[in-house]
């Protein structure tokens, strides 16, 4: 008999922590990690999974888990290098994980925010998912301090220097375009937070709806098996009332009798209560 857990088939965080700890320690002990083969190897994170978790998971089940698994972490290693690509000087972490999110989501391939938070902990060290940059951060808020264009020129001509020329618009400090990029990253930010929280809300609103249709199932299924019991039990007394006892022994009479009596009292029980039941005897059955 399948376990509550292998018949339910959705996949908890805890479960998907542990199963990230077995793969980590298999895939990368130091003694057998770089030989043992797939087979091997799944065989003995399905032997540490069941040793932490329980037995409630196959090995397909776990291999075919850590597929999804994978395939996940590898995009948010993707979008975490990306990030720090596009790095702002004077960001902090929550500016770079809100700018991964942005582009977890903009792939447009699976889910739409990454959810794997512990699990990336986990294994975010291992050499399959090192953040490896491409290129040079890029520092979008470097301001140059003079506007070479501007400079005199011995080149210029005379007409130029006698026509009145536009002044240049004068540059902005660094804090204050910090504080602007701050402010631009802050919104981003916000948005991010409450599109989160919206799913979030969504998420809890199928969940609810769910349990309310599962709920109703039960409640059904309850009724229509207390009727195939009530129907059951009419046709065994209905058989038990039709008994032909005329060629049978007194002893089987007698017990025939009995259970017709039975009947007759659950019958009279349920109409009319037991005041009913004073005239039952043997001899009106």
């Amino acid at each position: 008999m399948a376990s509550s857990v292998e018949a339910r088939g959705a996949w908890s965080n805890v479960e998907d922590v542990v199963l990230c700890e077995c793969w980590v320690k298999v895939s990368y002990c130091p003694i057998s990690g770089n030989e043992i083969k797939f087979s091997q190897m799944w065989k003995k994170i399905h032997e540490e999974f069941v040793e932490r978790f329980g037995s409630g998971r196959t090995e397909t089940a776990l291999a075919s888990r850590w597929k999804i698994l994978n395939k996940e972490l590898g995009k948010w290693r993707d979008a975490l290098a990306k990030a720090r690509e596009n790095h702002r000087s004077g960001q902090n972490l929550t500016n770079e994980i809100v700018q991964a999110q942005m582009w977890f989501g903009a792939t447009g391939q699976g889910k739409n925010t990454f959810q794997h938070q512990e699990c990336w902990e986990i294994v975010k060290n291992c050499s399959r998912f090192k953040i490896i940059c491409t290129t040079p951060p890029v520092m979008l808020n470097e301001t140059p301090l003079h506007d070479l264009s501007t400079t005199d020129s011995p080149l210029d001509s005379p007409m130029d220097q006698d026509s009145p020329r536009p002044r240049a618009p004068r540059p902005i400090g660094r804090k204050a375009a910090k504080a602007k990029k701050g402010s631009t990253s802050n919104n981003e930010c916000a948005q991010f937070l409450e599109q989160m929280a919206k799913n979030s809300a969504l998420r809890l609103e199928r969940e609810l709806k769910r349990e309310e249709v599962d709920k109703a199932r039960e409640e059904a299924f309850s009724i229509q098996r207390a009727k195939a019991q009530e129907q059951d039990m009419e046709d065994r007394e209905m058989k038990i009332m039709a008994m032909d006892t005329t060629h049978m022994s007194p002893d089987t009479k007698s017990y025939w009798k009995m259970k017709r009596r039975d009947v007759m009292r659950r019958k009279l029980f349920h109409d009319d209560g037991p005041s009913n039941t004073d005239g039952l005897n043997d001899g009106n059955l």
